[in-house]
């Protein structure tokens, strides 16, 4: 799987613009001190950190993972104390409801109350408008799960706690050995997300010699036989889906009524722990590309954020690991930068350190975060389905090349 991987990504350095331009249950923590916390403490001082993410909205499981994350990786990072050198860390929770006017909003009121620090967002729709603010006001910004291409160099203020749509692309890669002259076919939704993965399938694949088309679905629809016809209709030797939200299970079984999984290979990221009986009867006929899953890594800090966050009474699940490494970068930041935001950036780049999916590193140049991504098959267990690790891909393969080069 390396072997293929490294060919499908190696012609995609001139590519990199393509990919860019097009994108893309609440945890309780006594450690991680919130915005109704007191720090009141003789001789303390607060670092007050905006969270703006999806608390509602489509997107709503994905932002409690993410949010239950952050508060057991603030606390890992803080030896449970909440702290850096005497700080005490505030998050302050603001629900973008996956609505990126609103969370401009939330940003420019927390901005003008003198946060230097705004992280979050689950929704590439709402990250690339946060990254604009963040240039504009001179604020250190960590994105979440949001996997748009476009984030990462957008500018010197912006970084990711995630991985991004290319690192899922050139994962999936490996299904079709040599691309050339075969055509894929991009299944997802008309927005950022589903924009920006069939701009990265064609920035890898394509320019690897495959043919590659779209089929994009309106966000609001809720019958999908016609656009799985047309999958049929186009005669692909490989199917990408790019799906989030709560209309998956329905598109999932819309596929298999249509028996598109016995025209072509059918790949897709393996969501959250909730969709894993979601796929039906074609389960065991998808190859998934795995941003992260809990039995995935085998190391001491997964290990403690499975821990912690089961201990609290939540699972792990696909942006855990998300949420866990933006509080690593902000406890890191803090206690590098202090006050200064162009401190903290410069404590940022470059950085390497162990998060929950083994070594990362943000890279300097463009602060793309260079992770190990995952390949898995779903199996039966009982009845229900659980995910099976085939391999680990390593992180320099997948990396994406750097923005702007």
């Amino acid at each position: 799987m390396r072997t293929i991987l490294q060919k499908v990504a190696a012609p995609t350095r001139r590519a990199t613009a393509l990919a860019a331009a097009a994108t893309l249950g609440l945890a309780l923590s006594a450690c991680a001190p919130s915005s109704d916390g007191d720090d009141s403490a003789e001789g303390s001082s607060a670092v007050d950190v905006a969270v703006i993410y999806s608390e509602t909205g489509p997107l709503a499981a994905y932002g409690a993972a993410y949010r239950a994350g952050l508060e057991a990786g603030l606390d890992y990072a803080t030896d449970g104390t909440g702290e850096v050198d005497g700080q005490a860390i505030e998050l302050s929770f603001s629900d973008d409801a996956g609505d990126s006017a609103k969370a401009v909003s939330l940003a420019k009121d927390a901005i003008g109350s003198g946060t230097q620090i705004v992280v979050g967002t689950v929704s590439s729709g709402v990250a690339l408008p946060l990254a604009e603010q963040a240039e504009q006001n001179k604020i250190l910004y960590i994105s979440g799960p949001a996997a748009a291409d476009a984030i990462t160099g957008i500018n010197d203020y912006t970084f990711r706690s995630g991985r991004q749509t290319y690192q899922d692309v050139a994962t999936a890669g490996a299904l079709l050995g040599d691309p050339s002259g075969q055509k894929v076919v991009v299944f997802g939704q008309d927005n950022a997300f589903g924009q920006g993965n069939a701009a990265a399938v064609d920035a890898v694949l394509g320019a690897a010699g495959a043919d590659v088309q779209s089929v994009l679905v309106p966000e609001d629809a809720t019958e999908f036989t016609p656009f799985a016809r047309r999958i049929l209709d186009a005669k692909p030797d490989l199917v990408f889906v790019a799906w989030a939200g709560d209309t998956t299970a329905a598109m999932w079984q819309s596929l298999s009524q249509q028996q598109v999984f016995d025209a072509a290979p059918v790949t897709t990221g393996l969501a959250d722990v909730a969709s894993y009986n979601a796929y039906g009867a074609a389960s065991d006929q998808i190859t998934f590309l795995s941003h992260y899953f809990a039995d995935g890594p085998d190391n001491e800090v997964n290990d403690a954020m499975v821990a912690s966050l089961e201990e609290a009474g939540e699972t792990p699940d696909l942006f855990s690991p998300d949420g866990f490494v933006a509080g690593q970068m902000i406890a890191h930041a803090v206690a590098e930068g202090g006050g200064d935001v162009d401190a903290m950036v410069a404590a940022l780049e470059g950085w390497t350190f162990d998060g929950p999916k083994g070594e990362t590193t943000v890279r300097a140049e463009d602060h793309a975060l260079i992770q190990p991504m995952y390949a898995a098959s779903l199996v039966a267990d009982g009845d229900g389905w659980t995910p099976e690790l085939v391999e680990e891909i390593d992180a320099d393969t997948v990396a994406p090349p750097v923005a702007g080069e």
